[in-house]
């Protein structure tokens, strides 16, 4: 095992890396921007040091820094997280050739998978089903047209080189094609340096699935079940939860079969995850393989009882694995939301500013990987998710609805955030029969953005507010329960805050 891991994040990822570090025995170092230094992440590793200015192409994104830094502090090996650097080839061979270890899948996997379309190319051999489309990027705007008129509209235009629904377009006429290629062109240009892009066949109504896998230096390839991610706006996952509705057990067993076959013709070694779409007649289709731990990890470790960011660290030093396909079946049902630091009410702005008070929900079957703590500045230079809130239930309507508990015990203030939006999606009929697509957020979403609140809590928000109101209006002053009943100011204070913020949130007024 190593003694000593360089931590190449910031965050909740990082947060997330240092505690499983800490279990295993070794020490961490941390990095962090200027605009960092006082983050939770920073404090909690074993060391840490500076490695530039808040925007993250003068610091997290510097390679050669941290490189440098791993080798100055005496670390072995170095994490990157998700995001970042941690899907960048050049990044894993650079660390390799340092004569550091590279948290994740070798460098050569990364290029495989990099593209989506030599990844299209390379799981085609392999025998994997993907949606009917060209290998490659297109030409032109007259090739586009015929492709496009091989597999009949609508189709989808997607970047070769990247996500996150940057440089993707759903084009359903010829007229709209030739504007949508430039368009989506520019997008993946700006957002990958590279613009090439490829069509490919637009499946309607499918769901997102993705299948986790796990794979030794020694030849053992598992995969971990799946994991539903079809609450998206924008491309852009929100909502995930283990396992699917939609998944029986001789599905699960097809797809991480398929999922395992990729992994292999792709040499993978480490954590990954295989995307799928899946249509209403149980069809699936890769779509391509994050090389990298992902955000929702989380579901999967609670319904498959493993820590899976420890299993990336045993691997990358050499263990094999001791398990084997049969040990693994989803033991409850896990859901995650990502709490980010917008504003759903008004289209999902940023939301900036300091965190004044923060209440974090607990109680059984809940966990909390956040980044963030009361005093924390949230800024324009990262991603805007600030923690993820994780439930684990026997079933999904118990999970549903510890997820809601935990949601409604969740106070942050000072800033917006998506806990009302996420909310407003336990309580929706359709989502708590799991009659959902990754169109379906885009369709609900003027519903679920609403400012509407349970009258419960819209009663204890306002007497909350006329109590905070009071005190003001007293100087300071506050009538708290006596002693003997456990009552004391601060307690009080502290919580008339979180619910006068809740207050406020719903516009009311003492």
């Amino acid at each position: 095992m190593f003694k000593k891991v360089l931590v190449a994040n910031r965050g909740e990822i990082a947060l997330r890396v240092i505690r499983a570090c800490q279990e295993l025995g070794v020490k961490t170092v941390a990095v962090y921007s200027e605009a960092d230094a006082s983050a939770p992440h920073v404090r909690e590793a074993d060391e840490a040091v500076c490695v530039g200015p808040a925007p993250s192409s003068q610091s997290y994104l510097v390679g050669e820094r941290l490189i440098e830094v791993a080798k100055a502090m005496g670390a072995e090996a170095i994490h990157p997280g998700y995001g970042f650097l941690s899907e960048r080839a050049w990044f894993a061979r650079a660390v390799r050739e340092a004569g550091l270890v590279f948290i994740g899948p070798p460098a050569e996997a990364i290029e495989a998978m990099g593209s989506k379309t030599a990844a299209r190319q390379l799981v085609i051999a392999a025998g994997v089903p993907v949606v009917p489309g060209n290998a490659e990027g297109v030409k032109d705007a007259d090739e586009a047209r015929a492709i496009a008129e091989t597999y009949g509209y609508p189709v989808l235009l997607k970047a070769a080189a990247g996500g996150g629904g940057k440089g993707m377009r759903v084009v359903r006429t010829a007229d709209e094609l030739s504007a949508a290629l430039d368009s989506a062109r520019r997008e993946a240009k700006n957002a990958f340096g590279d613009d090439a892009v490829y069509l490919e066949k637009y499946i309607e109504g499918p769901r997102h699935v993705e299948i986790q896998v796990l794979a030794d230096a020694h030849g053992t390839v598992l995969h971990l079940g799946e994991r539903e991610c079809s609450v998206q706006r924008r491309h852009q996952k929100m909502i995930e939860e283990a396992p699917s509705v939609a998944v029986s057990p001789e599905l699960r067993a097809r797809m991480g079969a398929t999922a395992v076959a990729a992994a292999k013709a792709a040499g993978y070694v480490n954590a990954g995850t295989c995307e799928f779409l899946l249509d209403r007649d149980g069809q699936y289709y890769f779509l391509e393989m994050n090389t990298r731990i992902q955000v929702e990890h989380p579901v999967t470790e609670l319904v498959m009882g493993l820590d899976l960011v420890q299993w990336q660290i045993r691997i990358a030093a050499g263990e094999p694995l001791p398990f084997q396909q049969t040990d693994f079946a989803p033991r409850g049902w896990a859901i995650e939301c990502r709490i980010t630091s917008e504003d759903p009410t008004n289209g999902f702005l940023p939301s900036t500013g300091r965190i004044e008070y923060l209440h974090l929900p607990s109680g059984p079957g809940v966990r909390w990987d956040g980044g963030v703590e009361a005093g924390s500045d949230v800024g324009l230079h990262y991603d805007p998710m600030l923690a993820k809130l994780i439930v684990h239930a026997p079933s999904r309507s118990l999970a549903i609805a510890r997820m809601r508990r935990a949601l409604l015990e969740l106070t942050v203030d000072g800033i917006e955030t998506s806990r009302g939006f996420h909310l407003r999606v336990m309580d929706d009929p359709e989502f708590q029969s799991g009659d959902i697509s990754i169109q379906w957020l885009e369709q609900r979403l003027g519903t679920l953005t609403s400012p509407t609140t349970d009258r419960e809590t819209l009663q204890l928000a306002a007497i909350a507010a006329a109590l905070v109101a009071h005190e003001e209006r007293s100087g300071g002053r506050v009538v708290s329960p006596a002693p003997e009943q456990g009552g004391s100011p601060a307690s009080v204070s502290r919580a008339g805050s979180g619910w006068a913020a809740v207050g406020r949130r719903e516009g009311l007024r003492s």
